[in-house]
């Protein structure tokens, strides 16, 4: 019997936590015959060898030779198995079919996170779960720790307002991906694809109850480098649309103003507690902002 849900990874030079996250997929309440992991590496500098080591029995290892996270996403779904269900299967997940899970190697899924996140599909065509931050230090979280844990994946933000899923979390059904298409190489791949698939007709949902964990940035130069690599996703993406150009400034010059409003969620937030977590990471929203804005002004200049 093949598996009814394929489990999907990508992984660059990050041992320890994808052992961690295949140890706890490991222990999910679905039963264990019903799912597989399919690691695909994504020329990691220790080498395939060492991921297949890392991963043993728990997953199949696969070579994503072209870089990037949703290159090596299309490389996972490409390996992973067809599936047909049979009566014996529960009957929640034989009437869904076969089934596509997306999750980072560095999260940290609950253990029930496949089960619900299978059982959320009922509602609809695409599910992006929740996602919350932690910090190396539980309850005392450095600056850069403290922005994040306040703005990093407010995905229900992100599928009711944004329309779009984070790959970090996500379930479809394989052949919605299959009619879809693979996720892109150069734009921001998870709202690339979700908009796409809204286009045809799929819908969207939130699962709250889909939960995995994300480790926050802990310093600046990560922080730098993801808003580097996003912002210029984000302007390939808004350069596929009408006037293209102008949206984009006035979208810079959004990004300069939106500290001041953004404070109230610094203050109000349940995810920090303290006075001096507030600060430090107003201090950061103020200094990322303005760092969006330049990048943003010298991307319109270039392009």
């Amino acid at each position: 019997m093949l598996p009814v849900v394929s489990i999907i990874i990508p992984h660059y030079d990050d041992l320890a936590n994808l052992g961690r996250c295949l140890a706890l997929l490991e222990r999910q309440t679905l039963r264990p015959g019903d799912y597989e992991v399919i690691v695909a590496d994504n020329n990691s500098r220790c080498g395939i060898d060492a991921v297949r080591d890392c991963a043993g029995d728990r997953a199949h290892v696969v070579p994503a030779p072209e870089q990037g996270a949703g290159a090596a996403r299309n490389a996972a779904v490409a390996a992973s198995h067809g599936v047909v269900l049979t009566t014996n299967n529960p009957p929640a997940i034989a009437a869904l079919g076969e089934l596509l899970a997306f999750i980072d190697s560095d999260c940290v899924p609950a253990q029930d996170w496949l089960e619900r996140g299978v059982a959320a599909l009922a509602r609809g065509d695409i599910v992006g779960g929740a996602v919350s931050v932690f910090c190396a230090t539980p309850g005392a979280p450095n600056a850069v720790e403290a922005f994040e844990m306040v703005f990093a994946f407010r995905t229900r933000d992100y599928v009711e307002r944004q329309h779009f899923a984070v790959t970090a979390n996500m379930f479809a059904r394989r052949a919605d991906f299959d009619r879809v298409g693979g996720f892109s190489a150069v734009v921001a791949e998870d709202m690339d694809w979700c908009f796409r698939a809204r286009e045809m007709g799929l819908s969207l949902v939130y699962g709250a109850d889909v939960k995995v964990e994300h480790p926050a940035r802990a310093t600046w130069p990560d922080l730098v480098r993801n808003w580097r690599r996003t912002t210029r996703e984000t302007y390939l993406l808004n350069a596929r649309r009408r006037f293209a150009r102008t949206r984009w400034l006035l979208r810079a010059l959004a990004v300069l103003a939106s500290p001041l409003p953004h404070l109230v969620q610094v203050w109000r937030s349940d995810r920090i507690g303290g006075v001096g977590s507030r600060i430090d990471a107003s201090a950061i929203l103020f200094r990322l902002r303005y760092f969006r804005f330049v990048e943003s002004l010298r991307l319109l200049r270039a392009g």
